[in-house]
């Protein structure tokens, strides 16, 4: 194979594929990106760790079409370190297991394996498929992701629930995530074809590199789906990925009902506040209190080690006095996904779950235990 490419178009798909690849693997071929030339002036990427397969096809000019794959992390780097604006020939030579890549007065030989070794993920049956924007899947990963638990032993919780289900009979596709501390939930119309979908766990990892793809762009994210399987094509990229196979806990039964303790807070005074006081709180626990009263919130925190901490703030609260406890990057983690003026808060005791919203949008629930303080 032989072919031009710009390093801008390059470097950004290599970013895509490489982060797939784990940086430790037994098997050989597993380190590499496969590299196509296609006809038509195309280049394709692959990169899979057997669980997760990136493919994207960047343009450039082929003189010769052909495969190889080469050494993922290394042509990231060798690429990265190219200056901007640099054109990068890539060449594979006879049957040496070899490829060349020169660019300016640069010349790198890379060592390659046969892409006939290179492992293929099939698709399978992916019988439901709809279309959803770039900014609706940005909204869905982004204000649940930070839930997700990283606790393999509960691997049923190590990825975003995603679902079709109805609200006011309207039809929706929720997304859930929860690490057994927080839960988030968050809602959006259900695209043309998204009905019968069933519910599926998408992995952490998955969910991280999907993020990537959607990134900047405003295209069409293409969802095919079955029970063991996604894929989202965006553009000139495809994420083909397994599903966590397992059951979701019921998290309807975790968001209580009857809280009837509401503060509303200034979002942004409120999250400023916790972040300074939380400064005084031990490293492990991370513990802040807040008590109510009418019309006023008292943020502190105290560490045997460190001192007091102690912020008033003027809210909007009207019940009984109470003082409840939360771990500071709970809280934080939550307010960073509420894009409105004013967060609230229904509570119904020190020992009960929270619920928190956006006073800007309905679609977006999330629930935080609390801690003892």
């Amino acid at each position: 194979m032989k072919l031009t490419i710009e390093r801008a178009a390059l470097l950004k798909a290599l970013g895509h594929v490489q982060s797939v690849i784990e940086r430790r693997t037994t098997i050989p071929i597993l380190s590499n990106v496969l590299l196509r030339a296609e006809a038509g002036g195309k280049l394709a990427l692959s990169a899979t760790d057997m669980d997760l397969e990136i493919v994207e096809r960047v343009p450039g000019r082929v003189e010769r079409e052909g495969r190889t794959t080469v050494p993922a992390h290394t042509l990231y780097d060798i690429v990265r370190k190219l200056r901007d604006g640099a054109q990068v020939e890539l060449e594979t030579i006879g049957e040496r297991n070899e490829m060349v890549l020169r660019s300016g007065r640069s010349t790198f030989t890379l060592a390659c394996l046969p892409p006939e070794d290179y492992p293929v993920m099939s698709a399978g049956e992916l019988p439901h498929h709809f279309a959803l924007s770039a900014a609706e899947l940005r909204g869905l990963i982004d204000r649940t992701r930070f839930a997700i638990s990283t606790e393999e032993t509960r691997y049923y919780l190590n990825g975003i629930y995603l679902h079709a289900t109805k609200n006011n009979e309207v039809p929706v596709i929720r997304a859930v995530a929860t690490d057994g501390h927080r839960l988030a939930r968050v809602e959006m119309t259900a695209p043309e074809g998204a009905a019968g979908m069933p519910g599926i766990i998408v992995p952490r990892k998955t969910v991280i590199e999907l993020r990537k793809l959607v990134e900047e762009g405003e295209d069409e994210v293409q969802v095919a789906l079955g029970e063991t399987k996604i894929r989202c094509a965006i553009g000139e990229a495809a994420l083909t990925s397994k599903l966590i196979d397992g059951t979701f806990p019921d998290y309807d039964r975790v968001i209580p009902v009857n809280n009837d303790k509401i503060l509303d807070v200034e979002c942004k005074e409120f999250a400023d506040a916790v972040d300074r006081v939380s400064t005084i709180s031990t490293e492990r626990s991370r513990a802040v209190k807040l008590a109510l009263d009418r019309g006023n919130l008292v943020v502190s925190a105290t560490s045997p080690e460190n001192g007091t901490a102690v912020e008033e703030l003027e809210v909007r609260y009207q019940n009984s006095p109470i003082e409840i406890g939360f771990n500071s990057r709970y809280l934080l983690d939550i307010t960073e996904q509420i894009d409105g003026e004013y967060a609230q808060f229904q509570m119904a005791d020190a020992g009960s779950p929270t619920i928190v919203r956006d006073s800007a949008d309905a679609s977006a629930l999330y629930v935080l235990m609390p801690m003892r303080v």
